[in-house]
């Protein structure tokens, strides 16, 4: 029997256990199901992944592994027209990414063809499903509506018999696509339209990428899913909340089929986060519309655009725990999984300096045309990451921010007259800076600095009220940086103003190039996927699609804080 677990949060106290391991619970102590925990992630391979998808994985994996049982990769693969051996591919990348292990428990719903055509002509020899010859528009038609009863098919009270030679005539291919399903006959004045003579079986003429052309009939989900279900044991079918107006529908499959194991489906929340989407529909249309370059591309929230951007799986997983499980679909602060990202990537990231809006400054009383390497600390939340080497010298390059010629109140950084730390190195004074005479724009600031305050002391005990990065302007290398940013300027696009639609909604500046920004020397070796700190930046990932050896592409992953916040508080 398993073991029942308490869920754990990251600090080892014991957190309040969700409805599902609520009802784990009470299976394993009354023994249902002998006690095992079976759980599967059942993605379509229609498509790519998104961060919806991560908390299904993360559920179904993560509740197997704290009960000791098992989780199954299965893929839905029941429409061949729009299924790719590419999605089938990524999916099982993005879940080894993600950190989870299926082992060998990875299935096909085409697995179990043979299987779910048995049933089937089981249900037309028990009268329970007829071929019928109503079209796609006339079935809509009879289905009925919320408030009124469906209309039986003129086709529902064909025999037994004539049902099963026809039903073995569509899987022998002798009928044009769509002229015929094979329905359940259920109860057309049932409440629930899901249990209105549903469809099991259509016809397609398509080519499927494990079965070839052996079939040409296909079923539909919701009556290959419970099936593949009872067919792998599976303990517990975790879905989302849409599905649980087919949970009756699950069931009755099931109980009238006899099928020897009968899993429990319990429904939850799903995952939705501000200022993105999940629809594929919408995140393919971001994509035909050149909006974003691929479902690859940063800006999106596919875990493969994640994964490029520099998410890394340790906060996802702690994300999708925090934000839990529940019965109510609710909007995740997108805050929430950005400061996960932050807290996972502050103990992990190696430091860098790197400049994205150079301004020269000249340091008028160190020797010309000497250096000096002087040592900064990797990561101060990680002694074991050791320290490197910044070169050092006359000509620096600063944040233009960082200067000011007229400060305004609270600004505690370069100005004339002024007295910073430089990180890692020495105190600067500003005594001087020149202008272009034709646009204004500030080009050079002069400065002298303390040769006794090296390592960022002075050896007076004097203080100052800023320190600001800086990188060697002989000896930086120049890459390009992408400063990504959340989808939408709002929280919730779908909720559009009258007028608009969600695609008015799409932030401008999603994505902002520097094309020329100034890094420490060591970077031109980053190798791509691993994430840095630039101090005072932000994390930044190289990219790993663009990125070529001794040039590398950085990828903003999150900003050091929450600029989002001011913006909402205005």
């Amino acid at each position: 029997m398993a073991e029942v677990s308490e869920n754990m949060n990251g600090s080892g106290k014991p957190e309040s256990v969700d409805f599902i391991r609520e009802i784990i619970n009470e299976d394993i102590k009354n023994g249902k199901h002998e006690g095992r925990v079976h759980t599967r992630f059942p993605p379509e391979p229609n498509g790519y992944l998104h961060l919806g998808h991560a908390k299904s994985i993360c559920l179904n994996f993560g509740i197997a592994d704290e009960y000791k049982g098992q989780c199954n990769l299965r893929f839905d693969d029941t429409n061949p027209t729009k299924e790719e051996v590419e999605y089938v591919e990524s999916i099982q990348e993005d879940v080894k990414w993600l950190g989870f292990d299926w082992e060998d428990r990875l299935f096909f719903a085409s697995d179990y063809f043979d299987v779910l055509y048995d049933y089937a002509e089981k249900l037309i020899l028990m009268g329970k499903a007829f071929v019928c010859d109503l079209n796609a528009d006339q079935m809509r038609e009879y289905r009925g509506t919320l408030t009124e009863p469906g209309k039986e098919s003129p086709y529902r009270n064909r025999s037994i018999e004539e049902n099963l030679d026809l039903f073995r005539r569509m899987k022998a291919g002798e009928f044009p696509e769509g002229s015929r399903t094979l329905r359940a006959r259920i109860d057309m004045a049932s409440p629930n339209i899901n249990m209105r003579d549903p469809v099991i079986y259509r016809i397609m003429f398509a080519h499927h990428h494990r079965t070839g052309d052996k079939w040409c009939i296909y079923p539909m989900y919701d009556y290959a899913h419970c099936i593949s279900d009872a067919q792998e044991g599976i303990t517990h079918s975790i879905c989302t909340l849409e599905f649980e107006d087919h949970r009756p529908l699950y069931d009755w499959f099931l109980d009238v089929l006899e099928t020897p194991h009968h899993p429990q489906q319990i429904e939850f929340a799903k995952l939705n986060v501000a200022y993105t989407i999940f629809s594929k529909r919408r995140l393919n249309e971001l994509v035909k519309r050149g909006i974003t370059s691929g479902w690859d591309d940063p800006a999106m929230p596919s875990l493969a655009g994640i994964r490029r951007r520099g998410y890394t799986p340790e906060a996802i997983r702690k994300f999708a725990t925090i934000v839990g499980v529940a019965k109510r679909d609710t909007l995740s602060d997108m805050a929430l999984l950005e400061y996960c990202i932050r807290e996972d990537l502050n103990k992990k990231a190696q430091r860098a300096m790197a400049v994205l809006k150079p301004l020269k400054l000249i340091i008028t009383n160190y020797p010309d045309g000497e250096s000096e390497e002087l040592e900064a600390v990797n990561n101060p939340e990680d002694p074991a990451m050791g320290t490197r080497k910044v070169p050092f010298g006359r000509e620096l390059y600063i944040e233009r921010d960082d200067f000011m010629e007229n400060p305004v109140k609270g600004y505690f950084r370069l100005f004339p007259g002024n007295e910073v730390r430089l990180r890692w190195a020495y105190f600067v004074k500003c005594n001087d800076f020149r202008k272009d005479p034709v646009t204004g724009e500030v080009t050079e600031i002069y400065c002298t600095y303390d040769p006794e305050s090296k390592g960022g002391n002075s050896s007076d005990g004097r203080k100052v009220k800023s320190t600001i990065h800086w990188v060697n302007a002989g000896k930086c290398i120049s890459a390009e940086v992408r400063l990504y940013d959340r989808l939408f300027t709002v929280p919730d696009p779908a909720d559009a103003e009258e007028g608009k639609t969600w695609i008015d909604y799409i932030n401008p500046h999603v994505l902002d190039i520097v094309k020329d920004a100034k890094l420490e020397p060591f970077m031109a070796g980053a190798v791509p996927g691993i994430n840095y700190q630039f101090e005072r930046l932000g994390y930044f990932v190289a990219d790993s699609k663009d990125s070529a050896p001794g040039s590398p592409v950085f990828n903003r992953t999150v900003t050091l804080k929450d600029s989002w916040a001011k913006l909402a508080a205005k």
